[in-house]
């Protein structure tokens, strides 16, 4: 099973821009350090009380090159927002840079504030995320293409360069609506999933589509590449690992809370009323809720168990351990999170 964190580039508590960069990086080496997996960046626009990271593909350029075997990937690159050409391009990019410890994650975003600010339509997502996604692939292969969309016109363009990986990196597609799950299982694409709006009985359920059209498809293997994001927490005994996160985790999903409400109704998202009852299912969710249903909190032993539950339930074939996901927590506990991660929990599912 792939181990990965999700480097938030968290400002918390930062005096400036320029400790945030440096504390992330901090944990990005020690990541390096200790064997991990894979590193994956997300793509937080306009929150200058959250993160830096607005320009992840940048970032991921900085890691590939101070790194020797450490995995980047995108979670997720919100391909409506950027011109696809220039996605396909500096992908590309960090590929040959990495030589090939590269991942594409991408998706739409349900960061509708961001969409509003930049002045697109979030009812178009969908129909622009798939042109951009059609045209990232075709510009991978290297070949001359044109391509006429309702968004997007291309005339005769080469990329260059082409990735490092052939035919090119695995794209990952993240879903956070319901009907996400059996397109991207009939389409044979590894899914990116997230304890945010949905808890873990919620994902099992929805996963089931998911690995149902997979295998309708004809895919191979018995249901896809399902890769999980879950806040965790990991600390000697199981009453440091519930009580040090609590304020921060609070925090987290508070915001959640909020992007979510913001959204609501809005073209582009899911089917009101299913969105309606999810919302306030999270918004009801007391901290002994979150823990039963949203996070990995506890000491390695617990969180090894949890984890194999995890696995047996969801089928999953990568976890993606954001250690900070409200940002509020010492740089100290994350660090011996993610030690406790790689040295104590990791070794069970090698």
């Amino acid at each position: 099973m792939d181990f990965g964190i999700n480097a938030n580039f968290n400002i918390g508590g930062h005096p400036t821009h320029a400790d945030a960069f440096q504390e992330a990086f901090e944990e990005i080496d020690l990541a390096e350090e200790l064997g991990l997996d894979t590193v994956w960046l997300g793509e937080m626009h306009f929150n200058p009380n959250r993160s830096v990271l607005s320009a992840p593909i940048i970032v991921a350029t900085s890691i590939a090159t101070r790194t020797k075997r450490l995995r980047t990937g995108m979670a997720v690159q919100v391909l409506p927002l950027i011109h696809p050409l220039r996605i396909a391009e500096e992908t590309a990019t960090v590929d040959q840079l990495s030589e090939g410890r590269f991942e594409l994650g991408v998706g739409r975003s349900g960061n509708v504030r961001a969409y509003d600010i930049m002045g697109i339509d979030y009812g178009e997502s969908k129909e622009r995320f798939q042109e951009a996604l059609d045209i990232i692939l075709q510009a991978w292969s290297g070949e001359t293409f044109s391509y006429e969309g309702k968004y997007n016109t291309i005339t005769n363009a080469t990329l260059s360069p082409v990735p490092y990986q052939k035919p090119h990196p695995k794209v990952r597609i993240a879903a956070s609506s319901e009907d996400s799950f059996g397109r991207i299982g009939r389409l044979g694409q590894p899914i990116f999933l997230g304890l945010r709006t949905m808890d873990v009985e919620e994902l099992k359920t929805n996963l089931q589509e998911y690995k149902d059209e997979w295998r309708a498809a004809g895919h191979p293997g018995d249901g896809g590449d399902i890769n999980v994001r879950v806040p965790v927490y990991i600390a000697p005994s199981e009453a440091e690992a519930i009580e040090e996160p609590r304020d921060s985790i609070e925090a987290f999903f508070r915001r959640q809370r909020e992007l979510f409400e913001y959204s609501l109704g809005r073209a582009g998202v899911e089917a009101s009323e299913k969105r309606q009852a999810r919302y306030e299912k999270l918004a009801n969710s007391t901290y002994e809720d979150l823990l039963e249903t949203r996070v990995v909190f506890g000491s390695p032993e617990q969180v090894v168990d949890r984890l194999h539950e995890f696995k047996d339930m969801l089928g999953i074939s990568g976890i993606t351990a954001e250690l900070n996901p409200g940002g509020f927590l010492p740089k100290e506990a994350v660090h011996r999170s993610l030690a406790l991660l790689t040295q104590e929990v990791m070794p069970e599912f090698k």
